[in-house]
């Protein structure tokens, strides 16, 4: 709830009713490992992980929205 990219990056899903699955990290010892595994070692958030396997680390709005098609 600290991060303020990660606060963004919510609000930016939500107000485009993109469907995502929230992991706190903090709660979630197992996802913090895979997490860092992405980020090689760093626990860079935050982290998302796409249906065809890509993964967008600590992205700005647009580059959400060209991920997501939406611009």
């Amino acid at each position: 709830m600290w991060c303020g990219d990660c606060r963004r990056t919510k609000r930016f899903l939500d107000q485009h009713g993109v469907q995502y699955t929230w992991i706190d990290i903090e709660q979630n010892p197992a996802a913090a490992s895979t997490m860092a595994q992405l980020n090689g070692g760093r626990q860079s958030i935050p982290t998302l992980v796409f249906t065809d396997g890509s993964v967008l680390v600590e992205p700005d709005n647009r580059e959400l929205a060209q991920k997501l098609g939406l611009g």
